[in-house]
């Protein structure tokens, strides 16, 4: 079985996350520079990517 088709659900969390933690960065953000996560674009799209993937991987079945 293909891996992509396998963990879709998965992947699509990954995706909705990394958006969703680059919109998070964009609209609130951390205007001192000093939170670790939203200080930066990439820390908070690879934070909303792992979330959002692990979030998503609950629901995912697997089929043998």
């Amino acid at each position: 079985m293909n891996p992509i088709y396998k963990y879709r659900l998965t992947l699509f969390g990954i995706i909705a996350g990394a958006l969703a933690g680059y919109l998070y960065y964009n609209f609130v953000g951390c205007e001192s520079g000093s939170c670790i996560i939203t200080s930066r674009p990439l820390n908070s799209t690879l934070y909303g990517a792992l979330m959002g993937g692990l979030l998503f991987n609950i629901f995912q079945t697997n089929k043998l």
